[in-house]
């Protein structure tokens, strides 16, 4: 049975509560507002009543910003008679297919519709790696689900560092087991000492946490450890190095030659060292 689509005023329709996914005005809305001024809404969006006598967007966020910039007063609307929790799970999964979303609106999308989901008593931590992919995204499994969830748990400013791409998401999701003050004093050291945690010192710091043995100084010497990758090295490759050694010679050979000659030239200047 078709649904029937009816016009509603803008002014009468409310955003989503706590909407996890970001409206922007950019390049993308421009090319949106664009094409509903040419062609009109193509879609329409998705509402419930309210007990207030408004509408509530449950999918469509996007196209009534576009339609309010584009003057419109009314916009065609399919009215649907859900719950609280439906109305959540269909908010998300409508929202997840999208492109380019951030790691912050899966954290807060993905953790809505669990916890609407065990409203239902349809999902628990147990059970959420049981999630089928057609429930969640066509690329993304149970654990994933949890490790975005785990984001949600991060003070803004560090979830804003995994957003900017400036921490990945394996320290960050171990970082967010650290209490707020922790996660504080681990963002102050970030600051002053322009970096971020590697995905060891995040497991470090959160092994420490758990056992109460975390405080600013600890969190400061973890962080400002050489890393291994911020060691300076030299690298070779393989073909140029070729005609220097016996063919066949395979990578691992190469190297145990070129140290075994390197500490044969520092022996000869350290002896030559001795007879001056």
């Amino acid at each position: 049975m078709k649904e029937e689509i009816i016009n509603l005023k803008i002014n009468q329709i409310d955003d989503f509560p706590n909407h996890p996914f970001k409206i922007k005005n950019d390049d993308e809305m421009e090319r949106l507002k664009e094409s509903i001024k040419e062609n009109g809404i193509l879609h329409p969006i998705i509402v419930r009543k309210k007990s207030d006598g408004k509408y509530e967007v449950i999918s469509g966020h996007r196209r009534k910003f576009a339609s309010k910039l584009s003057n419109l007063d009314t916009i065609p609307c399919i009215v649907k008679n859900i719950t609280d929790d439906e109305a959540t799970i269909f908010m998300v999964d409508s929202n997840l297919q999208r492109e380019g979303l951030l790691p912050s609106e899966k954290a807060f999308a993905f953790k809505m519709k669990l916890e609407a989901e065990k409203h239902q008593g349809k999902s628990s931590g147990q059970n959420v790696q049981k999630w089928s992919r057609e429930n969640v995204t066509d690329n993304i499994s149970g654990r994933q689900v949890q490790r975005y969830v785990r984001l949600a748990e991060l003070i803004k400013p560090l979830l804003q560092l995994v957003d900017d791409h400036k921490m990945a998401m394996s320290p960050a999701v171990e970082i967010s087991y650290l209490n707020e003050n922790e996660q504080k004093d681990l963002l102050e050291t970030i600051e002053s000492e322009d970096c971020t945690p590697s995905y060891h010192q995040a497991i470090r710091m959160r092994e420490l946490s758990k056992n109460g043995k975390l405080d600013m100084d600890t969190i400061f010497n973890i962080m400002t450890e050489q890393k291994p990758n911020q060691k300076e090295q030299i690298k070779f490759k393989v073909e140029k190095l070729q005609d220097f050694f016996p063919k066949g010679y395979t990578p691992n050979q190469m190297q145990e030659t070129i140290e075994k000659l390197l500490k044969q030239y520092k022996q000869k200047w350290k002896n030559k060292d001795l007879e001056r």
